[in-house]
């Protein structure tokens, strides 16, 4: 997609003004690798341990020591580039990034500079004006540095070294965002496809997913890039889009005002809503980039970048684009139900065993994300598997419950771990079809209420669900709701006397 054609679909938020001004917006995500050791030693990677206690001569720099490189993190990296469309070079080469600041042991953090793992990708992102694609520049591998902590000490600042080289990827786009909005969009739908991969787990709270914005405005129209900063410490979706918001209105009144934007590096302080200067935004040549003496060259076969291509799993654009296209499904439930892999497994195996796609995708829209929403769960969390859900889904369509106790059998068989049918047996739950039984309740509530069956007959007829209520308080909710709603309609149309019609 052309630059021209983005500045035509940016939409009007923070990113434009009456002036005519655009921003300018570039993401670098920074993934954790999922693996249970460092990029460059047999540390443990696991989160919430003691401070410093996963920690060896190699990732704190220690004389003699030598990295090596970790295998699987490389096959994970090769894996998230592959789904991004990038190329990944048969040959990468790792490079030392020189700098310092108290939670980087060695001096310097093992990066990968100008020969890097993966190159030109590209991601198409769904937005509210349709779609359009963001270009990544590269995706490079390198170790994370430790953790300064500011609240342990008064007045003094404690260091965590048990992050100090656990293997992340970078992911760099190009400044192919236009607005706070379709930054956080690009975000979210990056990281369902980090997810979709088992590459990282993305929990941003632990510090598995963290981003870094480069933002600055321009005149619409304008090709040339103005002068940018990099904005940090942003730890969710929302506090991204907070973020650039802020920075963009405020190098909007920098310029109103007839001064020219600095080139800096910025904190979000979430508190306070604003944005403060960190320190002066560092540029390649001050880190001082040379290849890592003590790595060879990182290479990856033809063969076996093919072969971790082939291994990719559907992504969830093809995913959702697949139950539109085959299941017939509305976009709307298409999107939910591949909002991660657990949840779209789920309800594509209750689908199968129905063969019902509508049908299974009301029961997991509603009950099913109901219950993971209470619980905070995951799909692959539920204690009411695919297999077990279908049984009730069965019972239901059989008329032998009704919908709503069907929900309430779905609640005790999540607490028992029993099944829908033995639930069902035990508790008298099954479904009352005999006439004169739904009759008498029908009658008995029709006769307790005289002044709402009048108001009804005097037009009132929003009065009808208040009557299906009642019967199904009286019949403990086990009235078949279709024969309720008919006999209703029998005997209130036919006259505002039930007794009459009786």
């Amino acid at each position: 997609m052309s630059d021209a054609s983005r500045r035509e679909r940016a939409p009007a938020s923070a990113s434009s003004d009456a002036g005519g001004m655009e921003a300018v917006i570039g993401l670098e995500i920074h993934v954790q690798l999922q693996t249970e050791r460092k990029l460059f030693c047999p540390d443990s990677t696991r989160f919430g341990d003691a401070p410093n206690s996963n920690v060896c001569p190699v990732c704190l720099g220690l004389p003699g020591a030598l990295p090596t490189v970790n295998g699987e993190a490389v096959e994970l990296a090769v894996r998230a580039a592959l789904a991004f469309g990038c190329t990944v070079h048969e040959t990468s080469v790792f490079a030392r990034k020189n700098y310092f600041y108290p939670d980087l042991p060695k001096g310097y953090q093992i990066s990968q500079f100008e020969r890097p793992l993966a190159t030109d990708g590209r991601f198409t992102v769904q937005s509210e004006e349709g779609e359009h694609e963001v270009r990544i520049r590269r995706i490079h591998m390198e170790e994370d540095a430790g953790k300064s902590l500011h609240d342990r000490f008064p007045r003094a600042t404690a260091v965590d070294l048990n992050r100090a080289g656990t293997p992340l990827i970078e992911l760099v786009s190009e400044p192919d965002l236009r607005s706070p909005e379709e930054a956080r969009g690009y975000l979210q739908q990056v990281k369902r496809v980090i997810e979709y991969l088992d590459v990282s787990d993305c929990n941003m709270e632990e510090g598995s997913l963290r981003v870094d914005a480069n933002v600055s405005i321009r005149p619409r129209g304008v090709t040339t890039l103005g002068t940018k900063t990099e904005v940090k410490n942003m730890n969710s979706f929302s506090g991204v889009e907070k973020a650039l918001t802020a920075e963009i209105r405020r190098q909007k009144e920098v310029v109103a005002q007839g001064g020219e934007v600095e080139h800096m590096t910025l904190l979000w302080d979430e508190v306070k809503g604003e944005v403060r200067p960190m320190r002066t935004k560092e540029e390649s040549h001050d880190y001082r980039y040379f290849p890592e003496p003590d790595l060879p060259p990182l290479v990856i076969s033809s063969d076996r970048i093919e072969a971790l291509r082939l291994e990719l799993p559907e992504l969830p654009a093809d995913r959702s684009r697949r139950f539109r296209v085959e299941l017939d499904l509305p976009e709307y439930d298409a999107e939910v139900l591949t909002a991660s892999r657990a949840l779209a497994d789920y309800f594509e195996a209750v689908a199968k065993a129905t063969g019902n796609a509508k049908r299974a995708s009301n029961w997991v829209m509603g009950p099913i994300l109901a219950m993971m929403k209470e619980g905070n769960l995951g799909a692959e969390e539920l204690p009411v598997r695919p297999e077990v859900l279908v049984e009730l889904i069965e019972l239901v369509e059989e008329g032998a419950v009704s919908q709503n106790v069907g929900k309430n059998v779905l609640r005790t068989m999540a607490e028992t771990g029993d099944s829908a049918r033995e639930i069902v047996q035990r508790e008298g739950l099954t479904q009352v079809r005999d006439p004169e039984q739904l009759e008498g309740w029908v009658d008995e509530v029709l006769e307790s209420h005289p002044e709402e069956v009048a108001r009804f007959g005097e037009g009132e007829k929003r009065l009808r669900g208040f009557f299906m209520g009642e019967v199904m308080k009286r019949s403990k909710g086990k009235a078949d709701p279709g024969e309720v709603a008919r006999l209703l309609a029998l005997k209130l149309e036919v006259s505002p006397d039930p007794r009459r019609s009786s």
